[in-house]
């Protein structure tokens, strides 16, 4: 039986953070975008409630995190502060990660490289990580 619910539960994380693609790639506003990929950080938390494993636990507290950091620098442009552009290609980015994640929970591969480029895109609306893409140092995108 425990199989059967992990199986269950896998399932339902890989179609939300497939669903949660789409709206973001198809949203045309960064408020909106940023809204819908909470979603994402939302299947995962349920999941490790319900059928635990590290890597969906990883792959909370990362989205959590990207998501912290994009609603932050959403929030400081609101505030009048444009010293970090928001870039649209960074949430392109993230749309790849978030396909990339699905397609390895549902092959249960090593699901690190995903992550990787989710959470380095949204390093990208930070002041130092947009420092460092400015630097050449982080490159978005191949």
């Amino acid at each position: 039986m425990p199989q059967q619910r992990d199986d269950f539960f896998r399932k339902e994380l890989v179609e939300e953070l497939r669903r949660v693609e789409n709206l973001v790639r198809q949203e045309s506003t960064l408020e909106k975008k940023i809204y819908y990929f909470s979603a994402a950080y939302g299947i995962t938390n349920r999941t490790y409630r319900y059928s635990f494993s590290k890597e969906v636990l990883v792959a909370d507290l990362l989205l959590t995190g990207a998501y912290n950091m994009m609603t932050e620098r959403l929030n400081l442009a609101r505030g009048g502060n444009k010293t970090v552009p928001l870039n649209p290609l960074a949430l392109e980015i993230i749309c790849d990660g978030l396909r990339d994640l699905a397609d390895r929970f549902e092959s249960k591969e090593n699901i690190l490289g995903a992550l990787e480029t989710i959470i380095a895109a949204a390093f990208s609306f930070t002041g130092p990580g947009n420092y460092l893409q400015e630097k050449g140092d982080l490159k978005l995108g191949n």
